[in-house]
């Protein structure tokens, strides 16, 4: 669950990192009445999840109310790569002397933490990764035993931080730490963290992803929740439980696996066709579950065909086979289906499938990925 800029400061003050003063408005005059509490000049920010706010002019400095008004009453209302702005964040703009680079998140090769750390803040970590990959450090962290004040202090200097910043950046990087560890966090990323020219350390941004898997653990993330920005498609598929995320191509894709979808997706796209969303049902392929996913990639106009991927481990080809026909009697399609299932009883899937008399230009099997792939997408261009 990626939060907002504010709701990722939020987060980061409740661990302790030193934030700038600042609120969050939904109109003008709220602007204008946080940034007098926060103290001139401010800096307002455009609240959408999405990059490039500032060359968009999703970011502007005010010195006065004004000012405050003006930028907020343009910025309000902006669409930016698709995403209309309705909130603000207004806070304290903060002189700036130098900008660096942290974050964690978790290296799933190396089964490990990994800290990230640049003097080049500033601008994307992907930039400075291919423009000075020597100027990014990175320190696997061992989650027994997490990080030390030495070992934070070191990475600092490794990154040839300012010796003024030094102990203060050590000091926020194990804060930051625990942001990413009690708080549950796939990202916890600040970009910039800045020295300021009296040399105070701060962080100014904050880019927040949650581990969803968590929640249970956290009450306080149900605030969080009810703003995730999801399209009619996106809100169907929470409400039903399902792991989909809308995309813009024209064959829709359900399989039963998170890694076996995204092959599914790759097999498509390498076949020149292009998928409607992701979706992933798990190892419950019933029906009910099955006519949920239907029902959510039924919704989609843009969706020609739908290309049901299933390799039976747990989850058995005929158990899949009955939710198929189950969830055919419950939802009308738009589109004709190809199956491809394989694995755990695929044969008696199959029969179920044939034998229940399924018209053969709603319902097509084919024996591998690549050909059902391919039929799905030819289906998709007629």
């Amino acid at each position: 669950m990626d939060l907002f800029e504010y709701q990722g400061r939020a987060e980061f003050a409740r661990f302790g990192l030193p934030v700038p003063p600042g609120g969050i408005a939904d109109d003008v005059e709220t602007a204008v009445k946080v940034a007098e509490e926060s103290g001139y000049p401010v800096v307002i920010k455009a609240q959408v999840q999405v990059g490039g706010r500032g060359k968009a002019g999703g970011v502007k400095l005010a010195e006065n109310a004004d000012e405050v008004r003006l930028h907020a009453g343009n910025i309000l209302g902006m669409d930016i790569k698709g995403h209309v702005v309705h909130r603000l964040f207004v806070a304290n703009a903060a002189d700036i002397a130098e900008e660096y680079y942290a974050s964690y998140t978790l290296d799933r090769t190396a089964k490990m933490h990994l800290l990230m750390l640049s003097a080049e803040g500033g601008v994307e970590i992907e930039e400075v990764a291919v423009t000075n990959p020597e100027a990014i450090v990175k320190l696997h962290i061992n989650p027994v035993d997490g990080i030390s004040l030495e070992a934070a202090r070191q990475a600092c200097v490794d990154a040839k931080l300012n010796p003024a910043a030094v102990d203060q950046a050590a000091a926020v990087l194990v804060q930051l730490y625990r942001c990413f560890t009690e708080g549950d966090c796939d990202l916890a990323e600040i970009n910039p963290l800045v020295l300021t020219p009296q040399g105070k350390v701060l962080a100014l941004d904050a880019k927040v992803s949650l581990d969803e898997n968590a929640m249970f653990r956290h009450p306080e993330w149900a605030e969080y929740e009810a703003t995730v920005v999801r399209d009619a498609r996106e809100h169907l598929a929470h409400d039903k439980g399902l792991q989909y995320i809308g995309l813009e191509g024209s064959v829709g894709i359900i399989a039963n696996g998170a890694g076996l979808a995204m092959s599914t997706l790759d097999v498509v796209n390498q076949v020149g066709g292009s998928a409607a969303n992701f979706l992933d049902i798990g190892g419950g392929a019933n029906a009910d579950v099955m006519t949920g996913a239907l029902e959510v990639i039924n919704t989609d106009a843009a969706v020609k065909s739908i290309f049901i991927n299933i390799f039976g481990g747990i989850t058995r080809g005929e158990e899949v086979a009955k939710g198929i026909v189950e969830a055919l009697k419950r939802v009308t399609l738009n589109s004709p289906i190809v199956i491809r299932l394989d694995g755990t009883n695929a044969e008696e899937g199959r029969q179920i499938l044939l034998d229940a008399g399924i018209a053969a230009d709603k319902l097509i099997s084919k024996p591998t990925m690549l050909e059902a792939a391919r039929a799905a997408v030819e289906l998709a261009k007629r």
